[in-house]
């Protein structure tokens, strides 16, 4: 995991940003490795990824045991993916950087499409845990049967065209 040096950020890719580069709206940073990394600060809401019902759902079901963020949000999503791709993300703590607007920020290796599918990836693993903990055959059959008919990158490539995640409007 890379972190933040004064204010500057060394990526996955060895290059180093400027935290104060950083606009709230960006979602994807052209790097000058010639790469798109994904670009997700703290503010971001978990809707960025998952519609209202299964945020609402999320925050409803899964307990955390921090107590600065008692919520499940982005930064427990982003959690997730640091403790399963460690080395492919940068995260910077700027909540005592007065020239920023975000407390936390995560840079990714991956663009912010992968990163989505990623996110989308692990939610379901989070779920089929939880559905396997219900002692219910039934349930858990059911649960893998959607997942067969569901298609990660179908669900990510809808739910974008319908947020319309085009960084550009932000920028």
């Amino acid at each position: 995991m890379a972190t933040a040096g004064g204010e500057r950020l060394e990526l996955p890719c060895g290059e180093t940003i400027s935290l104060t580069s950083l606009d709230l709206g960006m979602r994807e940073l052209d790097c000058d490795c010639g790469d798109a990394h994904a670009v997700v600060m703290d503010m971001h809401p978990p809707t960025r990824f998952f519609p209202e019902f299964l945020v609402d759902t999320l925050e409803g079901a899964v307990e955390t045991t921090s107590e600065e963020m008692p919520d499940f949000g982005t930064p427990h999503l982003m959690g997730m993916v640091m403790e399963e791709f460690p080395e492919q993300v940068a995260v910077a703590d700027a909540s005592e950087e007065g020239d920023v607007g975000f407390a936390m920020v995560w840079i990714t290796d991956f663009d912010a499409r992968r990163l989505h599918e990623v996110i989308v990836e692990l939610v379901i693993e989070l779920m089929e845990h939880a559905v396997s903990h219900a002692e219910s055959d039934r349930a858990m059959t059911e649960f893998e049967e959607q997942m067969l008919e569901f298609d990660v990158s179908e669900f990510v490539e809808q739910y974008r065209d319908e947020r319309d995640l085009d960084p550009e409007p932000y920028v």
